[in-house]
């Protein structure tokens, strides 16, 4: 099968994606940020995920879940319940006391009509049962025109494409991980049809080659409405930032130019 082009959809101006939902304001990866970015005029949002010790398939960035709710607990190690029983709002203001830890299931059913980033997440070893069980969950909820998964880890993106090859897929890149490397090798031995690199890679020389290979580029972490501009001038697919209705802003001023 053909790989999938991500983000084929945003015609005539780059799709603007809540990284971890409207994370400068709202509680990152959190069903408080999620609406508020939908709210800012956000296409979407960018979230992560792991696989909890009881397998389900849980929305945190970090590998345990001190920064977020100042507990040890290793998130591929704790069942869901014990997972479920944090909070993870009150770090960002009692306004946000009590949010919890969502399942994927969860974010794609409360929000049937966002565009979802979701970007695997991996320790030491990636785990292959995180890809089945996210091709899974995309499959039951009939979002996989909607859904875009990334990582980090070939091997994740590339358990990915084989389980689910109607799904976009996107290696994500920067200058700390041989990027050069990672991106021949996502258009080539993986097949993947998007890059997400962060935006510091990203000049006009870079954006025109990687188009020309056919890669959509979903640019990460874009706060800078300036910058915002530039990017949509190189064509990129998808913006990622904290503040979406900045960039919103920023993309409707740059595509009425």
């Amino acid at each position: 099968m053909t790989p999938q082009t991500p983000f084929s959809h945003a015609l005539g101006r780059p799709l603007v994606l809540g990284h971890r939902g409207a994370s400068a304001l709202a509680p990152e990866n959190t069903l408080a940020a999620f609406s508020l970015a939908l709210e800012q005029g956000a296409d979407g949002f960018e979230l992560d995920v792991w696989r909890c010790g009881s397998g389900e398939v849980v929305v945190i960035h970090d590998e345990d879940a001190r920064r977020v709710a100042g507990s040890p607990a290793r998130i591929p190690a704790e069942p869901l319940e014990r997972l479920r029983g944090l909070d993870v709002g009150s770090w960002r203001g009692p306004a946000f006391q009590g949010e919890r830890i969502p399942r994927l299931e969860e974010v794609l059913e409360r929000f049937p009509a966002a565009v979802v980033n979701v970007e695997l997440k991996s320790g030491s070893l990636p785990d292959p049962r995180l890809a089945s069980a996210v091709a899974r969950i995309v499959h039951s909820a009939g979002a996989a025109g909607r859904v875009v998964v990334s990582s980090f880890s070939a091997a994740l993106v590339g358990a990915f494409r084989l389980l689910a090859p109607e799904v976009a897929t996107g290696f994500l890149v920067d200058e700390r991980r041989m990027w050069r490397l990672r991106t021949a090798l996502a258009s080539g031995l993986l097949g993947i049809r998007g890059l997400h690199p962060d935006r510091e890679l990203v000049t006009a020389e870079r954006a025109g080659r990687w188009r020309r290979r056919g890669l959509a580029l979903a640019v990460w972490t874009v706060d800078d409405p300036t910058e915002v501009e530039r990017l949509c001038d190189l064509g990129v697919q998808a913006i990622i930032t904290n503040v979406p209705d900045r960039a919103r802003d920023a993309v409707r001023r740059a595509t009425a130019r």
